[in-house]
């Protein structure tokens, strides 16, 4: 079982007005839409961050050896991809 621990929001008494209000619409608790949220924002700047790490390594290695594709390769590449997905599609 994970262990849990509490931290405290300070939030305006609008915004917390506003998590009651929604919460008792969708029947949630506040806790639960905050503790939501918190979760997806951290896996969306989690996303972010790992695809910046990688965009970084692609163009450190780009300036490391100067190997690259062209818009017209890439392009030919990913029609022979596709070409390849809907055959596969077709045949079952």
């Amino acid at each position: 079982m994970m262990k849990t621990t509490t931290m405290g929001v300070k939030l305006d008494e609008n915004v917390r007005d506003r998590l009651k209000a929604l919460g008792a619409t969708k029947d949630r608790t506040p806790h639960w839409m905050m503790k939501k949220a918190i979760l997806e924002y951290l896996a969306k700047e989690e996303c972010f961050e790992r695809e910046k790490q990688e965009d970084q390594q692609r163009w450190q290695r780009y300036r490391n050896t100067g190997e690259h594709l062209s818009h017209e390769e890439v392009s030919i590449r990913l029609t022979r991809l596709a070409d390849q997905a809907r055959m596969k599609t077709a045949t079952g």
